[in-house]
């Protein structure tokens, strides 16, 4: 007589769930909840025992996305704020484009009030530093800190959204970007840029460390 594998935990099919959804939404963003459950190896019910809706579980990968985000941000450090600027931008690119999947579901409208309330930690970390670079003399002053650092965070969405984060220059132009948005001129971005060669948007999560 066969013996019936043992039924998964909780946690387990939690996990198995997401996992789940995270490959099937990254190759078909409107995936039904049927298709999510029989990529899972689950049924529906057992699904619906976790996340009440469709909208709960992309809430939740959305949720585990910015958990990341908001970790590396209170990661990084430097005296100069534009290198901490600059070395923030290409770690959350790097992010970024491994979970791309996660940042353009939280970039979906959809999900605007969600995905705010989830990065909040990291919008404040963008906050106080752009009001440190602009009481150095780093950033722009010309707008005041809430708008500067609410146009670095749009124009960091824009780029993410509209940038093929597969394009060799992806991550430079992302790091670019935000850079000159704070005030930078190109020839500013290039002297910090080439005085500084670790700030690189390719290197793993893991390997820039607190200055």
């Amino acid at each position: 007589m066969t013996t019936r594998a043992p039924r998964r935990d909780a946690v387990e099919n939690r996990a198995v769930i997401l996992a789940a959804a995270r490959s099937t939404l990254a190759v078909d963003p409107y995936a039904s909840i049927d298709v999510i459950a029989r990529t899972a190896g689950l049924s529906r019910r057992t699904l619906y025992g976790h996340f009440d809706d469709r909208d709960a579980l992309i809430r939740e990968l959305i949720s585990t996305g910015a958990q990341r985000f908001n970790s590396i941000a209170a990661s990084i450090y430097d005296e100069d704020a534009r290198i901490t600027l600059a070395r923030l931008a290409a770690r959350l690119w790097h992010e970024a484009a491994h979970v791309h999947l996660a940042a353009a579901l939280a970039l979906d409208e959809t999900h605007v009030e969600h995905t705010a309330a989830a990065l909040a930690p990291l919008r404040r970390t963008v906050a106080d530093l752009v009001r440190r670079g602009q009481e150095d003399g780093s950033f722009r002053t010309d707008l005041a800190a809430p708008t500067l650092a609410r146009l670095i965070e749009e124009m960091a969405r824009t780029v993410v959204s509209r940038t093929d984060a597969t394009s060799s220059d992806a991550a430079d132009v992302a790091v670019r970007t935000v850079l000159s948005i704070a005030g930078l001129s190109w020839r500013e971005i290039d002297d910090l840029l080439t005085a500084h060669p670790d700030i690189d948007a390719t290197a793993p999560a893991d390997r820039t460390a607190r200055a």
